[in-house]
């Protein structure tokens, strides 16, 4: 990151993780602020609608998982692709419009500042999430793994779970993506690595939107979620001794 400022404007690539995106990936993509970025890559996770077609009739590189992957398997799909082909800064835009694509510009401004490897949107930040429509009790279990998660690793986040995220490509070259899980458990897997590698966070408030078309997880998905980040902080603890 630091030797190519000096030189030229680090690439950043947009990758869209899409999965029964037909509805809103187009208005996802005409709210991206457009000169904030170099190229949109779309991963499509063997939707079952017309999502890859949606995507090609507004011009986006599409990349299709023959078989479904998982949300995990497409980032990685997304961020080994993006970064083969030279990007400097890897942002990551759910297609479905949960998350504002307007906000790309401050996620991007501290990592081209320098001062951090990793930026996260967070709704707890943003402080309108009863107001977007987050559930009850996706607000509870989200605070209450955010707590957990900061006491074990010993730093302060507002959020773990938002999917919309920037890294810089020194952060994702120092994490073993393909050793992270497939499923949804890899948000907070990438985390943990970036961690272990002393890397740095900052956080922007975000606001989120809950409709019928935005993707979410039910009730049953969300507690094995739960439960696969307490088991993960717990590996996490244990390697390195906390507690001990």
């Amino acid at each position: 990151m630091k030797e190519n400022t000096e030189t030229k404007k680090p690439i950043v690539w947009i990758v869209m993780p899409a999965y029964n995106a037909e509805k809103t990936i187009e208005r996802t993509y005409n709210d991206l602020p457009k000169d904030y970025f170099d190229h949109v890559l779309v991963v499509d996770d063997a939707s079952k609608d017309r999502t890859v077609e949606a995507a090609k009739r507004i011009g986006l590189e599409v990349i299709v998982h023959p078989k479904n992957r998982g949300y995990g398997g497409n980032q990685k799909t997304c961020y080994s692709t993006a970064l083969s082909r030279g990007a400097d800064i890897i942002i990551m835009v759910h297609p479905d419009h949960q998350y504002d694509p307007r906000m790309v510009p401050d996620l991007l401004k501290p990592l081209f500042e320098g001062r951090a490897d990793a930026a996260f949107g967070s709704r707890m930040l943003g402080g309108r999430f009863k107001e977007g429509g987050m559930p009850k009790w996706k607000f509870v279990a989200n605070v209450a793994l955010t707590a957990i998660f900061n006491i074990v690793c010993g730093v302060y986040l507002t959020e773990i779970h938002s999917g919309f995220r920037a890294y810089t490509r020194r952060y994702l070259l120092a994490c073993e993506l393909e050793k992270n899980s497939d499923d949804f458990i890899f948000d907070t897997e990438i985390i943990l690595q970036g961690i272990e590698n002393g890397m740095r966070f900052v956080e922007i408030p975000i606001e989120t939107r809950y409709f019928d078309e935005a993707s979410q997880i039910n009730f049953t998905r969300s507690v094995k979620y739960g439960l696969g980040i307490i088991k993960r902080l717990i590996k996490f603890a244990l390697r390195h001794g906390i507690g001990g």
